[in-house]
């Protein structure tokens, strides 16, 4: 019998020792919960607009049903059934949700529980609020606003922002759970993509952009005017502006696979993230009274610090040769 107490007793004192561990959190996790908690702060306000509780269900998640698959479309449009008697209620339940883990990762209390609430909600809304995208509508996206949707980013650069335990010689771990490579391939063939998406035909006409821009959402006089104007002075010369965002976005992804070029290529996107919120996004189309989140630029602009963060958080292998020869000789 002793021997079992001193083995529960040891086994409980493991356990409350590993669930002590040290987190390090350097600045790539101190950006991301900061940015992050204000993103979905700034949603979850959003969401408490008056035309939400009375238009979520036919203004929002009905219209992604439409030329979905059956496999997709069938359990939108049940989740449409289901919350339309209750839509008012559950509004005013999803806009707490999305506050509460605003509020909850800005303080830095419950990080990590409040980051798989953030994902498991986040893919709830990529599913039935954004219908994933629309990737399988057969609608070409548009590379400006995004080539899988907004949700997604809100995982990736949550994973990106993930307290991680130090390890023995660790003196950091500045790339969460998806680590510095996972985060690099991310980025590219989210570019890639992005470029890719630039020669599709409708977004390769020489109206293209001209139509992007004048179809944007506005709100605001002296954004619809904006628009306006950027619409006019693109006129016509959209195939060629495509094939140099295409090119572009091309080379904005694959300089994150060099140490050389990473840093160039995410300054370089740094402009045209900017452009297309503005431009093509409105702010995320904040001053229309309809806007459910401050759009994809955001994020990506986020995930491009936090990139940015992990390339002077990185410690080139020579130096750390040269750092372990000189303790070795001390």
């Amino acid at each position: 019998m002793a021997t079992s107490t001193n083995h529960t007793y040891g086994g409980s004192r493991a356990w409350s020792s590993a669930m002590r561990t040290p987190t390090t959190l350097g600045s790539v996790q101190r950006l991301g919960l900061l940015a992050l908690g204000l993103f979905w702060l700034i949603d979850g306000l959003l969401q408490f607009q008056p035309y939400f509780f009375r238009h979520f269900v036919d203004g929002v998640l009905a219209p992604n049903a439409t030329a979905q698959p059956g496999i997709i479309g069938d359990p939108i449009t049940l989740i449409v059934h289901v919350l339309e008697p209750v839509q008012a209620p559950f509004n005013a339940f999803a806009a707490i949700v999305e506050v509460a883990i605003g509020l909850t990762l800005l303080t830095r209390r419950a990080v990590k529980p409040a980051l798989l609430v953030s994902f498991a909600w986040a893919l709830g809304i990529w599913f039935a609020g954004e219908g994933l995208g629309g990737i399988f509508t057969g609608s070409t996206p548009n590379a400006f606003t995004g080539v899988i949707g907004t949700s997604p980013l809100y995982i990736v650069t949550g994973l990106l922002a993930w307290p991680r335990a130090q390890s023995d010689g660790q003196s950091s771990a500045p790339a969460g759970l998806l680590g510095g490579r996972g985060a690099r391939l991310v980025w590219a063939l989210l570019w890639i993509a992005g470029g890719a998406l630039w020669l599709f035909p409708a977004n390769y006409r020489p109206d293209a952009l001209h139509g992007l821009f004048s179809a944007a959402p506005g709100g605001a006089g002296w954004l619809s005017t904006l628009h306006s104007g950027a619409a006019t002075a693109v006129a016509g010369d959209g195939r060629a502006l495509a094939i140099a965002l295409a090119v572009i976005s091309a080379a904005i992804g694959l300089s994150v696979l060099s140490n050389r070029t990473e840093r160039i290529g995410l300054m370089a996107s740094i402009p045209i993230l900017l452009i297309g919120w503005v431009l093509a996004e409105g702010f995320g189309a904040v001053f229309t009274g309809q806007a459910t989140d401050i759009g994809t630029s955001p994020l990506l602009l986020l995930f491009a610090f936090q990139l940015f963060a992990l390339t002077a958080e990185r410690t080139p292998d020579s130096s750390r040769l040269q750092v372990a020869a000189a303790g070795s000789q001390a």
